[in-house]
């Protein structure tokens, strides 16, 4: 059997980018948590909020650990596996990354082992300035990553000479078009996320009658923040589509089905594409409700797939769908965000069973979210790599294929043992709860706070005598 070596060098990068952006979606926001819950403890004293700091604390150490893991992978597959990629565009590519590691990562890495280890070992403003610091590192990641996956997408500021892109211009590279809409997009995507998860930690605890306080806090500050971001989200992702309707129309056309560009647009909830009759078989649709949507006439016309040849045509079939799912996961959030606050007002959050049951399994939906939005966003660019400069199978290295299926089975038994470890210890964490234990207090030494990391370490100690 022949094996497509596009095709497995697709499967491989896919596999390795959904498997690691989980982490640093999940990072993202858990940080960004964190720091506020250290300046309220440091504002109003009140300890359960530095509890639940130094319990969410041991979770992100860990999500950022098998993030770093599963992230380099990524940089050694874009030279082995995408050498064409690299040589048209690493001038402009390879600089982001390298500034993502200068400004981002290494503000990580420094002051997470201040917030790891500083406890009671450092100034409190310290303490709380590290979690603050730990939280601008992992955003100044997602600046400079979607900095230049979205110069990819909408490539501006540089010149071809020789086949080889060549930045002329450094502010257009990284603001370019689409940049400020993914941004935001992307940011926003993994508060929700982390806002689910906190969500179904707090409901767990709530329902098993354990940590209560600190359940409680966990489930208010969730609910506000969904209340909030998913209504926003649903705004920026408005603005976001209309952005890419300007600079990549066919894209829209595969996220709506649409294949006459001459006729207004329906919203097809429910459809069956069919790429080959460049129709839909079957749809239960909104008449005229893409057209209403996307410029906001319900006589409005956009392009439709047929306007392009076949070969300059995404795949149907996953933009569709994954578009659906991320909406779809959308309203849930605006939901759960605006039921969960009107049981506030009401007093009833923290004992309405079913909606903390509904809550506590409902922890994965921002990450699926995610997943589906960056099938959107990667399938929906297809055939081209660098939007209207190269295609992707133009972009692969002459690596037999043979050698890209090896590797990529590899990965996958590596990844499935990381991925199940970091997970079994995440749950371990989440079971043995907020609680902190206090040192022994030994004659003539001053008791001190014990850090988040020396409170995980010895449960694991614990764990397996």
């Amino acid at each position: 059997m022949d094996l497509d070596p596009v095709l497995l060098a697709r499967a491989q990068f896919a596999f390795t980018i959904a498997f690691h952006i989980i982490f640093p979606s999940f990072t993202i926001g858990l940080s960004a948590y964190i720091a506020t819950l250290e300046v309220l403890w440091v504002a109003t004293g009140r300890e359960h909020f530095q509890r639940v700091s130094r319990f969410w604390t041991k979770i992100f150490a860990v999500s950022f650990a098998m993030g770093v893991v599963s992230g380099i992978v990524l940089s050694y597959q874009i030279g082995t596996n995408w050498s064409g990629f690299s040589r048209l565009a690493g001038n402009v590519v390879g600089p982001l990354i390298g500034y993502e590691v200068l400004t981002a990562f290494f503000l990580e890495a420094t002051f997470l082992g201040v917030l790891l280890f500083g406890e009671g070992r450092v100034p409190r403003w310290l303490h709380v300035m590290s979690a603050i610091f730990v939280a601008l590192g992992t955003t100044f990641s997602a600046f400079w990553i979607l900095s230049a996956n979205s110069w990819m997408q909408t490539p501006t500021g540089h010149e071809m000479r020789d086949g080889v892109a060549f930045p002329v211009d450094w502010l257009s590279i990284v603001f370019n078009p689409s940049f400020p809409y993914r941004l935001a997009h992307m940011v926003n995507a993994a508060y929700l996320t982390t806002a689910f998860c906190v969500l179904a930690v707090g409901a767990r605890y709530l329902l098993a009658a354990r940590h209560e306080e600190e359940a409680r806090t966990m489930v208010r500050m969730a609910v506000g923040l969904l209340a909030i971001l998913a209504p926003l989200q649903l705004l920026i992702g408005d603005l976001h589509g209309l952005n890419t309707l300007e600079h990549q129309p066919i894209k829209i056309a595969a996220m709506e089905a649409h294949w006459d560009g001459s006729k207004p647009g329906d919203f097809h909830i429910l459809a069956w594409p069919d790429e080959k009759a460049e129709t839909n078989r079957f749809a239960l649709s909104i008449p005229r409700g893409a057209s209403l949507i996307l410029t906001h006439d319900p006589n409005g016309l956009f392009p439709g797939l047929a306007s392009v040849p076949l070969q300059d045509r995404p795949p149907v079939w996953p933009v569709f769908y994954a578009f659906r799912i991320m909406l779809a996961i959308g309203f849930v959030m605006i939901g759960a965000g605006l039921f969960g606050v009107w049981l506030w007002w009401r007093g009833r959050l923290f004992n309405t069973r079913w909606y903390l049951t509904l809550a506590a399994r409902s922890w994965w939906i921002g990450f699926v979210a995610i997943m589906a939005g960056w099938v959107v966003t990667e399938s929906g660019r297809q055939p081209w790599i660098v939007y209207g400069i190269q295609r992707t199978a133009e972009a692969v290295s002459p690596v037999p294929a043979a050698a890209v299926a090896s590797t990529f089975a590899l990965f996958i038994v590596v990844y499935a043992i990381i991925f199940s470890a970091g997970i079994y210890f995440i749950n371990r964490l989440i079971k043995y709860g907020p609680v902190v234990r206090e040192p022994e207090p030994q004659e003539g030494v001053p008791s001190r706070p014990i850090s988040a990391a020396e409170d995980a370490g010895r449960h694991a100690i614990a764990e397996r005598r």
